[in-house]
């Protein structure tokens, strides 16, 4: 099976979160209500520094899904 890049995750325990699950590498969960991530992959040391360069542009592909989800979303539901 072949996964898209990012899925929305839904879970009524946290109705105000927002969350985006990236399948790719670097794997990770974000909320989009408050910028908090939860990576899925393990990190060495010399890792690290490579992550802090990706994390913003991950967060921004991340965001920029979930708006162009939401606006299909509305849009097919019109």
């Amino acid at each position: 099976m072949e996964l898209p890049k990012f899925l929305i995750g839904d879970n009524t325990d946290t109705p105000d979160a927002l969350f985006v699950v990236h399948t790719e590498f670097p794997r990770f969960i974000i909320n989009l209500a408050d910028d908090q991530i939860e990576w899925l992959e393990e990190f060495g040391a010399e890792d690290l520094k490579e992550l802090e360069d990706e994390m913003a542009h991950c967060i921004e592909q991340a965001s920029v899904f979930y708006d162009r989800e939401m606006t299909r979303y509305e849009e097919s539901n019109d």
